[in-house]
């Protein structure tokens, strides 16, 4: 049977919308570079590259930290487009007012983005703006990956579900990298990355002496590390104990993504914050983000497959029962 055009349009909504997600997990990598290689100010003006049109700027003048700046610039005004064609699309085809509404939400905080990013430069890198421009990435991250997984079919297809243990343990894992996030964020722009510089121990102790802001925030990273691992194995037996193959699957992916990134944590100290290990940590940290989200929204939904027999009747065992026929009678 062939596909309707509006079945068209929603597999095209769709797969555009994951395609703005990878574009931002892009963006994000692009902007860890630039952190890892000290290039924030490598370009003076914003939001002109050295006095030219951004689109302008010959490739000859791309040399040192200033490719790593302009390419970030140009990587995050092709977000922007893609965010404004997304929000326009769901306007114009989504028939669900809140979905629409995350468009737009999406669009103004890629707007709020681009406007910080211009601040960190014209005001030379202040932390408290460099911070903020980090966690709203990662808060617009969620938001596209909210959509593509909204305007999926399989969301579309299934129905809400009541909220279980697994989609608790998968919304306190979320708030958990998120503040995480937030935690590397403070440590990456006050350069405390370097503050304890051994591992696993740290200034030799299992917890060291805090004699400055930057041990502090540097040891409360690590211990978010242990608190996030712990929240993605519970999300893992969760799942696996509910008996839902497609969570258990997102759930180990999740698990694998924490254990690269706590590795990658330990390689960035160890390395003495090696420019490619400190890049990908960024990248992978919002990996995990997007991944403990998606488990999130995924268990709330229930399966589009029909309940099985033993589903409908309620009660295990009790196939002899009197209850029997009526629940042939449902098929």
């Amino acid at each position: 049977m062939a596909s309707s055009p509006a079945a068209h349009t929603s597999a095209g909504l769709h797969r555009f919308a994951v395609a703005t997600a990878a574009a931002t997990l892009l963006l994000i990598a692009a902007g860890g570079l630039v952190t890892s290689t000290e290039s924030g100010l490598s370009v003076p003006d914003w939001p002109t590259t050295y006095g030219w049109n951004m689109f302008t700027f010959p490739m000859s003048k791309w040399v040192g930290g200033i490719k790593f700046e302009h390419t970030h610039r140009l990587i995050a005004s092709a977000v922007g487009l893609l965010t404004i064609i997304l929000a326009a699309w769901l306007q114009g085809r989504e028939e669900r007012r809140w979905v629409r509404r995350l468009g737009w939400g999406a669009l103004a905080a890629v707007v709020a983005q681009g406007l910080l990013g211009g601040l960190t430069v014209i005001f030379l890198l202040p932390t408290a703006v460099s911070v903020a421009h980090a966690c709203l990435a990662q808060t617009f991250f969620c938001l596209v990956v909210t959509i593509a997984l909204v305007t999926s079919p399989r969301f579309r297809a299934g129905g809400t579900a009541a909220a279980s243990f697994v989609s608790r343990a998968a919304a306190m894992t979320t708030a958990l990298v998120f503040l995480q996030l937030l935690a590397g964020a403070v440590m990456r722009h006050t350069k405390a990355g370097l503050a304890i510089p051994d591992f696993p121990l740290a200034l030799g102790h299992i917890v060291p002496p805090i004699a400055s802001f930057a041990v502090a925030i540097h040891f409360a990273h690590r211990v978010g590390a242990v608190l996030v691992a712990s929240a993605a194995a519970v999300c893992v037996a969760a799942s696996v104990r509910l008996a839902r193959p497609g969570l258990a699957k997102t759930a180990w992916f999740l698990a694998a993504a924490v254990a690269a990134q706590i590795a990658l944590g330990a390689l960035t100290v160890l390395s003495k914050k090696d420019v490619v290990f400190t890049t990908a940590h960024v990248a992978t940290g919002a990996l995990v983000l997007g991944l403990s989200l998606a488990l999130f929204i995924a268990s709330r939904r229930t399966s589009s497959s029909p309940p099985s027999l033993r589903e409908r009747v309620g009660v295990r065992g009790d196939l002899q029962s009197g209850l029997l026929p009526e629940a042939v009678a449902w098929k």
